[in-house]
């Protein structure tokens, strides 16, 4: 990436102070990404459209040990309970929804809309953070570009509402990697969890658009049992699971049974 945007600025002649203004990240940045040096998912994409060039974006999920490539019975198994509950509601719901802006490609784990008004939730299912400064940029991208783009897709213009949530796994693992970067989760998701619970409740927010983060029970009986949200875990919620590992042993589990 870092060759593609030093080599797309000569040809064009630009400076790398010009290239920082166009895609409104600081001249350092683009320093750093054409010296090699790792950034978010949000700055490539923002570089690649100003530069015109195609942004191909792989993603691989984290797994516990022992998991086959491709194979990801929590996150799927985080998908369809959200699905379900929101199909049962009346919704009409995606799951893996592809999506392009521009140059930037990218999936949607979950979403739940309605045309009439127009009112939209998406859902970025995470089962761990290995990688937090990768987590963000995926999750700025889809706030960014994915609203505008599906209401195309739908011919409703634009969406009245918008609701944003990272669902994570209720785990002491999760709950640990929240604890030691609360300034960093507070900046991402800083909206309380009521609009997420409102969709849940069959009265999604008719305008304005949030960010929120909650942590899913997978196997929680009651669904006011079912989740927590930021303030939650920094108060000092306990974990319902130690892991993912303990995570996909319940699943199979269950499967078997």
């Amino acid at each position: 990436m870092g060759t593609a945007v030093r080599d797309e600025r000569r040809r064009r002649q630009w400076t790398a102070g010009e290239v920082a203004r166009r895609a409104h990240v600081s001249p350092a940045t683009v320093t750093n990404v054409e010296a090699g040096r790792r950034a978010s998912l949000d700055v490539y994409a923002r570089l690649a459209l100003v530069l015109g060039l195609s942004l191909d974006v792989s993603t691989v999920g984290t797994r516990g040990r022992g998991e086959r490539a491709g194979t990801d019975f929590v996150h799927a198994a985080m998908g369809e309970l959200e699905a379900g509950k929101l199909a049962a509601l009346g919704y009409r719901v995606a799951i893996d929804h592809p999506y392009q802006h521009y140059q930037f490609a990218g999936r949607a784990d979950v979403l739940a809309w309605t045309v009439e008004p127009a009112r939209l939730l998406h859902i970025e299912n995470r089962t761990r953070f290995p990688d937090l400064q990768q987590v963000a940029g995926s999750f700025n991208a889809k706030r960014h570009y994915l609203a505008p783009v599906l209401a195309d897709q739908l011919g409703i213009g634009r969406f009245a509402s918008m609701t944003h949530v990272m669902v994570a796994l209720w785990s002491s693992e999760v709950i640990h990697s929240i604890r030691i970067r609360q300034a960093t989760f507070r900046a991402l998701c800083p909206d309380p969890d009521s609009r997420v619970r409102a969709w849940l409740e069959g009265d999604p927010p008719a305008t304005a658009s949030s960010s929120s983060l909650v942590l899913l029970d997978l196997f929680a009986t009651q669904q006011s049992r079912m989740l927590v949200g930021l303030d939650g875990v920094l108060a000092g919620v306990r974990p319902r699971i130690r892991g993912y590992r303990e995570a996909a042993e319940r699943l199979r589990s269950e499967h078997r049974a």
